[in-house]
């Protein structure tokens, strides 16, 4: 590596313990300086040597730090993008970027302006799960597509605790929470769709914000893709179904990065990203005899690394970073669709 990227992250709670800070801290181009903490201050027993910061603008306003993790509640994503942008940081912000499309184009402008660069934080693309069913795509073994079911389901039959979930703020309720990771993960491989149509559903007692989405995302010569998430979903189906004129691919959503990272598992550990037995895809093929043949689909190992290296890479050596602006545009578009 060329240099250190100097960063901060402006949250420790789930998503910085798990899907940043492991990565930040292991990466050899990433050196992490700090975080901010508004009240228990753990951070800096986790890794000794970092600053924590009692607030968002103390860790912004730091002129050290190069690259601001935004990966606060989401109804604040736009307002510390801003702040970030203005004070001359490079901000890698999760899902979703942001509640609308004209803020999205705010920052871009702004990011335009100052010179500085957005990466949006869409990790499931390197899902162990999802990369292999991409592969499986990519080959071309199940002929021409004309049905393809991305799902990502729970059983929480309870209100959550976090408000800006469960409350009807800017971008909550499940569209907004796990949408982006069913889009992205649609638009990274098919593109821009022709149309789509959406349908929310509240069900859970009591609920102020969606909790079911099923979105048909149209594409050309009848490819037809669907999304679909369902927080009351006692027997989960397979996360991944596709059916095309020559097989039909079967997956489960298994990739145990999550699990093993909360765990306080070590990206260097054996074992790390590697699904377990009995969770391989199911791919049944027929020949132009009409003959079925039944194989089994196994995952590479995930890691969330290469979209790390990927922000490293378009910092120091202006290579175009994998999630496009267009990308994110079209699948905010479909997030704040009625």
């Amino acid at each position: 590596m060329n240099r250190e990227i100097i960063t901060g992250i402006l949250a420790y709670g789930m998503s910085g313990k798990v899907f940043h800070v492991p990565f930040i801290h292991s990466h050899p181009g990433f050196k992490l300086h700090a975080i901010t903490e508004r009240n228990t201050k753990q951070a800096a027993s986790d890794y000794p040597g970092i600053i924590s910061y009692d607030t968002v603008d103390d860790l912004i306003n730091d002129p050290s730090i190069e690259l601001v993790i935004i990966n606060t509640p989401n109804f604040t994503h736009y307002e510390y993008a801003t702040k970030a942008l203005k004070a001359g940081k490079h901000i890698l912000v999760e899902k979703p970027f942001t509640a609308t499309i004209e803020e999205a184009k705010e920052l871009f402008h702004l990011a335009d302006t100052w010179g500085k660069q957005i990466f949006f934080y869409q990790n499931r693309r390197w899902d162990s799960d999802f990369s292999a069913v991409r592969q499986v795509i990519e080959s071309g073994v199940l002929g021409k597509l004309n049905e393809v079911h991305f799902r990502y389901d729970r059983y929480r039959n309870v209100i959550g605790p976090k408000t800006f979930k469960e409350e009807p703020y800017s971008a909550s309720g499940l569209m907004y929470d796990l949408g982006p990771h069913l889009l992205d993960q649609a638009i990274s491989v098919f593109g821009k769709p022709d149309t789509f149509h959406k349908i929310l559903g509240k069900n859970r007692k009591g609920t102020k914000v969606d909790d079911y989405f099923s979105i048909h995302l149209g594409y050309p010569n009848s490819v037809n893709v669907f999304v679909h998430s369902n927080l009351l979903l006692v027997d989960a189906l397979p996360a991944f179904v596709l059916h095309g004129d020559q097989g039909s691919l079967h997956k489960k959503r298994s990739d145990i990065q999550e699990e093993q990272l909360l765990k306080g598992m070590k990206l260097t550990e054996e074992g790390y990203g590697i699904e377990l037995s009995g969770n391989e895809g199911k791919l049944t093929l027929i020949d132009e005899t009409g003959k079925k043949t039944v194989h089994s689909v196994e995952s590479l190992a995930g890691s969330y690394l290469p979209l790390f290296d990927a922000v490293y890479d378009a910092i120091v050596n202006n290579t175009p970073y994998p999630v496009t602006r267009d990308q994110v545009l079209t699948q905010i578009e479909i997030l704040q669709a009625p």
